[in-house]
C-alpha cells in the first residue's frame, strides 16, 4: 500500500502538472482527487507494521510505518488535504497554477516519504525533494527571489551537506544504511563520532525546524509562500525537522554518558527561539510577518520539550506539533482571505473587517484563544503539560522564560485580532465580503477541533502516547497523560464545561445589552472623524490604533533586538566575498602568470624537501 500512496501522489503531481496544458477544471479536478485519494488510501488501506523492501545497486532500501511515523503522516495528510481545499479557491486566477499544484503534491509526497523511510538513502532523497519543493513556492510569486529564495536554498544547503556527512560517517563505520542498524551500532562508534554524529544530523533538523540561530530563512520564506501553501510549510514541513530531532534524541542523546549538556543547550536554544520570535511578531505590521516569527517562536517551544526528553516533556512536544499545525494552518489560512478579499494584509491598512468577514474572524479567534494556551482550548493542554514537565525537572529559570514568552504572545494575538477585525471600519472597505466557502469551511474545521481538543485531548495523546512506546517510552496501556495534574482526576478529558458556559454567558449577556440598548444610537465613524486637542486631522493622516502598536514595549525591549543573527550572517558574506574576489585575482587566466606560480611552488618545495621528506 505504500507503493500504491506514492504513486498516487507522484502520479497525481505528473497529471496535474500535464492537464493544466488541457483545462484549468481537469488540473483542479486530478490535484483535489489527488489528494483525496492518498489520504483514503492511507486512513482505510495502510496498517501500522507494513513494510516494503527493495534493492538499488548494493543498498537495501525499507519504506514502512510505525505509529510514530503514522502520527506525523496524520499532521501532513489532515493539514494537506483541507489546505488542498483552500488552494483551489485561493490561486483561482493566478499563473502557473500547474506548477503550484505540481510542487504541493510532491512536497506532501516527501514529507510523507521521510517519516516513512527507514534507511539513510531514501530518507536524504525525500529530504532533498521536500527542500526543491517547498523552494518552488518560496520563489513562485517572482518577489524577493535574491534575498529570501537564496536565503532559504543556502540554510538549506547547509543542513543538507550537514546530514550527507553525518550519513557518510555512519556508512564508513557500520558499512550500512539502516536506520536500525545505524541506532543498535550507535554504542560502538568512537566517543568523537558519538558526538559529531548527532550534532550533524541536529544541524540539519533545526534549519527545517527554524531553531535560532538557524531560522533566518524562515521569516522571509513563510510570509513570501502563497498563503495556500504556507498553512502547509509552517504547519507541517517544519514538523519534519521536529520528527529528526526526536528520533535523534531519543535514540542517540538519550545514550550519551555526558547527555546533560546536550540537552539543556538545545532546551534554552528553543526557549530562546520561542522569546525572540515572539518579540519580533509583535514588532511586524505585516501578518505574513507576524505569523512568520510567530510559527519560529511556537516551534521553539516543542524544541524545548524535545530537548528535555522526560516522559511529560515529551508527550507535551507531540501534542503541541499537530496542535501548532491546527491553529497556524488556521491562521495562516485567515490571513490568506483577508488577503484575497482587501488587496493588503497590513494592520495599517486595513480594519474592521468584523462584519464583512465574520466566519473568518470567528476562526482566527479560536485558533489565537488556543495558540495563546487560554482554557478551554487544546492550546492551554499543551502548554500546561511543557510547564509542568519543566518544574518537574527542575528547570524553574527555564520555565520562567518559557512563560515570559507565553505570555508576551498575548500581545501579538490582540494584535492580530483588533487590527484586522475589531477596530473601526473604513469606507475604503465597505465593499469587502465573506472569502468563499472554500476557503472558510477547511478554517472552520480546524477551528472546531481545537475547541474539542480543549475537552477531549485523549484524541490525540492516545496516538502521540503509542507513537512514544515505539520510541521506547515505557508502555503505560493509554495512559500515559495521567502523569499531569491535570488530567489526574479526568483521565483523558478536561472537564472544563462550566468555564465554557460561563464564558459564553457572559459573552451573550453583553451583545443583548449593547444591542437592545445601543442600536438606535450607534453612529459608526472612521478614524479621520475624530479631534485631538482641538486639532482635526488631514485626510491622509492615519491615526489608528493600528500604527504603531506597542511602541513602548517595543522600546522597552529594543536593546535585546538590536542584535539580528542576518546581520552576523550578511557580514559573514560579505567576508566570503572578499576572499573569492582576491582568489579571482590570483586565478587570472593567464598562462604565464600561472607558470610563475609553478615555479615558486617547486622552489619551495626544493628549500623545504627536508622539512617535508625528512
Amino acid at each position: 500500500m505504500i507503493y500504491i500512496l506514492f504513486s498516487i501522489l507522484l502520479g497525481g503531481a505528473i497529471l496535474t502538472f500535464l492537464a493544466n496544458k488541457i483545462s484549468g477544471l481537469l488540473r483542479d479536478t486530478f490535484f483535489l482527487l489527488t489528494m483525496l485519494g492518498a489520504t483514503l488510501i492511507f486512513y482505510t488501506q495502510l496498517h501500522i507494521g507494513g513494510l516494503v523492501n527493495f534493492s538499488i545497486g548494493s543498498f537495501n532500501l525499507e519504506w514502512g510505518v510505525n505509529s510514530f511515523s503514522w502520527y506525523f503522516s496524520l499532521i501532513v495528510l489532515g493539514l494537506g488535504t483541507l489546505a488542498a481545499f483552500y488552494a483551489l479557491s485561493y490561486m483561482k486566477g493566478k499563473e502557473n497554477l500547474g506548477f503550484f499544484y505540481f510542487s504541493f503534491l510532491i512536497s506532501i509526497l516527501s514529507m510523507l516519504g521521510i517519516v516513512m523511510s527507514h534507511d539513510l538513502i531514501s530518507f536524504f532523497i525525500f529530504w532533498e525533494m521536500m527542500t526543491w519543493s517547498s523552494y518552488f513556492m518560496v520563489i513562485y510569486s517572482g518577489k524577493n527571489v535574491q534575498k529570501n529564495g537564496i536565503n532559504y536554498i543556502l540554510f538549506s544547503a547547509f543542513g543538507a551537506y550537514a546530514m550527507l556527512t553525518a550519513i557518510a560517517l555512519v556508512y564508513a563505520n557500520i558499512h550500512s544504511l539502516s536506520i536500525v542498524e545505524m541506532i543498535s551500532n550507535y554504542g560502538q562508534f568512537s566517543p568523537a563520532l558519538q558526538t559529531w554524529i548527532p550534532i550533524l544530523f541536529l544541524m540539519a533538523f533545526s534549519v527545517k525546524a527554524a531553531m535560532m540561530p538557524l531560522h533566518v530563512w524562515a521569516p522571509g520564506a513563510y510570509s513570501d509562500s502563497p498563503m495556500a501553501y504556507t498553512s502547509v510549510f509552517s504547519g507541517a514541513l517544519s514538523k519534519m525537522g521536529i520528527y529528526g530531532m526526536i528520533l535523534i534524541f531519543v535514540t542517540m542523546i538519550s545514550h550519551l554518558p555526558d547527555d546533560t549538556w546536550f540537552r539543556e543547550v538545545f532546551a534554552w536554544l528553543g526557549a530562546i527561539t520561542a522569546i525572540m520570535g515572539t518579540l519580533w511578531a509583535i514588532a511586524q505590521d505585516d501578518a505574513r510577518k507576524l505569523l512568520a516569527y510567530s510559527s519560529v517562536a511556537q516551534l521553539g517551544y516543542i524544541i524545548t520539550g524535545v530537548a528535555i526528553g522526560t516522559d511529560l516533556a515529551m508527550l507535551s512536544a507531540l501534542f503541541l506539533a499537530a496542535l501548532h499545525a491546527l491553529f497556524k494552518g488556521t491562521l495562516f489560512m485567515a490571513v490568506g482571505a483577508v488577503e484575497r478579499q482587501t488587496g493588503t494584509v497590513k494592520f495599517s491598512e486595513v480594519t474592521g473587517l468584523i462584519r464583512k468577514m465574520p466566519w473568518t474572524f470567528i476562526a482566527s479567534l479560536l485558533a489565537i484563544i488556543a495558540l495563546a494556551g487560554i482554557p478551554p482550548l487544546g492550546g492551554f493542554v499543551g502548554k500546561w503539560m511543557l510547564y509542568e514537565s519543566l518544574i518537574n525537572s527542575n528547570h524553574y529559570i527555564l520555565v520562567i522564560a518559557i512563560f515570559f514568552a507565553s505570555t508576551s504572545a498575548f500581545l501579538y494575538c490582540y494584535k492580530f485580532l483588533f487590527g484586522f477585525f475589531l477596530g473601526q471600519e473604513e469606507k475604503e472597505w465597505a465593499h469587502v465580503k465573506e472569502a468563499p466557502a472554500l476557503m472558510v469551511v477547511p478554517m472552520l474545521l480546524m477551528a472546531g477541533f481545537l475547541v474539542i481538543l480543549g475537552t477531549f485531548p485523549g484524541i490525540l495523546l492516545k496516538p502521540a502516547d503509542t507513537a512514544m512506546q515505539t520510541l521506547g517510552f515505557a508502555p503505560t496501556e493509554g495512559h500515559l497523560w495521567s502523569m499531569s495534574v491535570l488530567f489526574n482526576a479526568w483521565g483523558d478529558q478536561v472537564l472544563l464545561r462550566p468555564l465554557v458556559y460561563a464564558i459564553a454567558g457572559i459573552f451573550l449577556f453583553f451583545l443583548i445589552i449593547l444591542t437592545v440598548k445601543g442600536w438606535k444610537n450607534t453612529r459608526y465613524v472612521t478614524t479621520k472623524d475624530i479631534s485631538s486637542s482641538g486639532e482635526v486631522p488631514l485626510e491622509h493622516e492615519n491615526l489608528t490604533f493600528s500604527v504603531n502598536f506597542y511602541q513602548p514595549f517595543l522600546r522597552a525591549v529594543g536593546p535585546v533586538m538590536k542584535h539580528r543573527m542576518i546581520t552576523w550572517y550578511r557580514e559573514f558574506g560579505a567576508g566570503m566575498e572578499t576572499i573569492f574576489d582576491f582568489t579571482r585575482r590570483i586565478y587570472t587566466g593567464n598562462g604565464q602568470t600561472y607558470a610563475i606560480y609553478v615555479m615558486v611552488f617547486l622552489v619551495i618545495i626544493l628549500l623545504l624537501q627536508n622539512t617535508i621528506f625528512g
